[in-house]
């Protein structure tokens, strides 16, 4: 019988622990939301922190509730932005392709910049 008491004991246990993570999850979510709203006014951000910090439970339901889809939209864009910065980031160390280095090497060999040879190279380095 002692057993039974210690097991569901231990289940009450998980399940007050998930809640816990997932309130602090979600109060995360609502300080990161804060922070990254530039349309709201530095006035309602405080009032939202002082919320938080006095009934922070019902401050978390209500800001979901009532700010939940603009927290949504600023999400995606902040990730749609990170996102961009990356694949630019990427493209300028990643340089050119080779079919443009080629036609460069070409460009400078009917220009008489670099001989047949010194094309070659630059070429295979292309190539490469």
């Amino acid at each position: 019988m002692d057993f039974w008491a210690n097991f569901w004991g231990l289940i009450w246990w998980f399940l007050w622990a998930f809640v816990f993570i997932a309130y602090l999850m979600a109060l995360f979510s609502v300080i990161g939301d804060l922070f990254r709203d530039h349309e709201l006014k530095g006035g309602y951000k405080a009032l939202w922190f002082v919320f938080l910090i006095f009934v922070p439970f019902l401050t978390v339901l209500v800001y979901l509730i009532a700010r939940g889809e603009g927290m949504a939209r600023r999400s995606n864009r902040a990730a749609r932005q990170t996102k961009d910065e990356a694949e630019a980031y990427i493209r300028e160390v990643a340089g050119s392709s080779p079919a443009s280095q080629i036609a460069e090497a070409k460009s400078l060999l009917d220009a008489g910049a670099i001989t047949k040879s010194e094309f070659e190279t630059l070429k295979a380095k292309a190539l490469a």
